[in-house]
C-alpha cells in the first residue's frame, strides 16, 4: 500500500476512535436517562394552571417523556383550558425554511387558532391575548445567541407583562451543555432578532434561566417585568450534553438534524453572513461548507494546520438543495468532531471565515450587515479584512465575558 494511502487509513482509524470516545463519554452525576423536562413535571405544579385559560407558545419539539404532545397534556389536566397556540420561526411543525414569514391559521386537529410569531408580528398582540390568562412557553432551544426561539420567548414575556397575563416557562436542556460560555458579548447597537440582548454567542443557559435573566435584568422593552414562573427540569446537570439526558432529540429546525450539528452551530452559523454555503439543503448542514470556487483539499489542509480545538477537516463535495448555490456542486470540507468538550465553536468559526477570506480574497464576499449582527460586533469583520490579530481581539472580549458570567451566575437554576 502506498505511504500516502497508509497515512490516510491510519488517520481515518484514529479519528473514528476519537468520535466513538467522544460520543460514548459517561454521563455526569445524575445518571443517563434521569432527566425530566418541565413538561414532564407539570403535574406537580397543578396549582399554577388550575382554572386558567392557556395560550401555548410551542412547536413540534414539545413532547414529554411518554411521547405526549403539550396540548394533549394540558387538555388532560382538570380545570385547565387551552384557548390558543403560538408558533415561532419554522412554524408549529418545524418544517418552514429559515427566515420565511408564516401566516396564522387554525389547527387542523385541535381547531385552535395558531398565531404566528414569525409573520405579521413577532410579538403577541392584545387581541391575540384576549381569551388567555397565562402564556406557556415550551420549545427546545439550541444554546446559541442567534437561535431565534429565545427572542420569541422574550417578546411574548413583554406582551404578557403589558397585558397583565402570567408567563410560564417549561424548561428543557441546553443541548450543548450548560457549562461552556464562549464568545464576545453583543453590542446593543447591533441588537436584532438574531441577538436582542448583551450575551455571548454560547451562553451556557437554559430557556428558563434566560427568561429569569431577561426579566430581572430589565432587558425587556420599557423595563417591564413578566409575572414569571419557571418549571424546572429534574436530574439535569450543567455538564450534560443532550445525548446524556436519556431524552429523544427532535430536530428543532429543518437544518438542525442532530446534536453534532448543534455543537458546531455557534461558529459555523457565521457563514450565513458570507457567500460560502453552510450546506443548507444537505444531510450535513453546518457540518460541511464550501463553494464552487474553493479547492477542497487545499482548504482542508489549511484548516487542519490551524489545529482548531475539537475539530478535524476532510475534503468533500456537496450540492445544496436550497439556499446559496442551490443545485450547484460545491467544493469544501466536512467537520469531524474529535473531542466535543474541547470545542470552541464560535472562535473556530471566526478563524474558519478568516482562513477562507485569506485564501480567496477575490471570490469571498461579505453579507456585512448580517455577519456583524451574528457576531454582535463589527470588530471581527474589520479585523479579518485588515488582517489584524484575531487572538488580540479575542483577548479584548474577556472583560465583557467575565462581566456576563457574573450576571449569569445570579440566574442559574441547575448544579454543575
Amino acid at each position: 500500500m502506498p505511504t500516502k494511502q497508509m497515512k490516510s487509513v491510519k488517520t481515518t482509524i484514529i479519528l473514528s476512535l476519537f468520535v466513538m470516545l467522544s460520543s460514548c463519554q459517561g454521563s455526569p452525576a445524575g445518571g443517563q436517562g434521569s432527566v425530566k423536562t418541565g413538561l414532564d413535571r407539570v403535574g406537580a405544579y397543578k396549582e399554577v394552571f388550575q382554572g386558567k385559560r392557556l395560550g401555548i407558545i410551542t412547536n413540534h419539539t414539545a413532547y414529554n417523556s411518554n411521547g405526549e404532545y403539550i396540548v394533549d397534556v394540558f387538555r388532560g389536566m382538570a380545570g385547565v383550558t387551552v384557548t390558543a397556540l403560538f408558533s415561532p420561526e419554522h412554524g408549529l411543525w418545524g418544517k418552514e425554511r429559515d427566515a420565511k414569514k408564516i401566516d396564522s391559521q387554525i389547527h387542523p386537529v385541535y381547531h385552535l387558532p395558531v398565531y404566528s410569531l414569525y409573520g405579521q408580528t413577532q410579538k403577541p398582540t392584545g387581541e391575540m391575548l384576549r381569551d388567555i390568562d397565562v402564556l406557556v412557553f415550551d420549545i427546545q432551544d439550541i444554546g446559541a445567541r442567534f437561535y431565534t426561539y429565545i427572542y420569541t420567548m422574550s417578546l411574548a414575556m413583554e406582551a404578557a407583562a403589558e397585558n397583565g397575563k402570567g408567563f410560564i416557562v417549561l424548561d428543557r436542556p441546553n443541548p450543548i451543555n450548560g457549562s461552556n460560555v464562549q464568545g464576545n458579548v453583543l453590542e446593543m447597537r447591533l441588537a436584532s432578532f438574531v441577538g436582542l440582548y448583551p450575551t455571548p454567542v454560547r451562553h451556557g443557559m437554559t430557556a428558563g434561566e434566560l427568561a429569569k435573566m431577561f426579566n430581572e435584568q430589565g432587558w425587556l422593552d420599557g423595563g417591564v417585568k413578566a409575572d414569571l414562573v419557571v418549571i424546572p427540569m429534574k436530574g439535569w446537570r450543567r455538564g450534560m450534553w443532550y445525548d446524556q439526558t436519556g431524552l429523544t432529540f427532535i430536530k428543532p429546525s429543518p437544518n438542525m438534524p442532530d446534536l453534532e450539528t448543534a455543537a458546531v452551530y455557534p461558529g459555523l452559523c457565521l457563514l450565513e453572513g458570507t457567500n460560502v454555503s453552510e450546506a443548507r439543503g444537505t444531510k450535513r448542514p453546518f457540518r460541511q461548507f464550501g463553494a464552487p470556487w474553493i479547492d477542497s483539499k487545499r482548504l482542508a489542509d489549511r484548516l487542519n494546520k490551524l489545529d482548531l480545538p475539537g475539530m478535524y477537516f476532510e475534503p468533500v463535495r456537496f450540492t445544496p438543495a436550497s439556499s446559496k448555490y442551490q443545485g450547484q456542486e460545491c467544493n469544501g470540507v466536512r467537520i469531524i468532531i474529535t473531542e466535543r468538550d474541547r470545542l470552541e465553536p464560535y472562535y473556530n468559526g471566526v478563524r474558519i471565515v478568516n482562513e477562507i477570506y485569506r485564501m480567496y480574497p477575490r471570490n469571498f464576499q461579505w453579507k456585512a450587515r448580517h455577519f456583524d449582527r451574528l457576531c454582535g460586533t463589527s470588530t471581527i469583520r474589520n479585523a479579518i479584512t485588515s488582517r489584524s490579530s484575531l487572538n488580540k481581539l479575542r483577548n479584548k472580549w474577556q472583560a465583557g465575558l467575565e462581566s456576563f458570567r457574573k450576571i449569569r451566575n445570579k440566574y442559574l437554576i441547575y448544579p454543575d
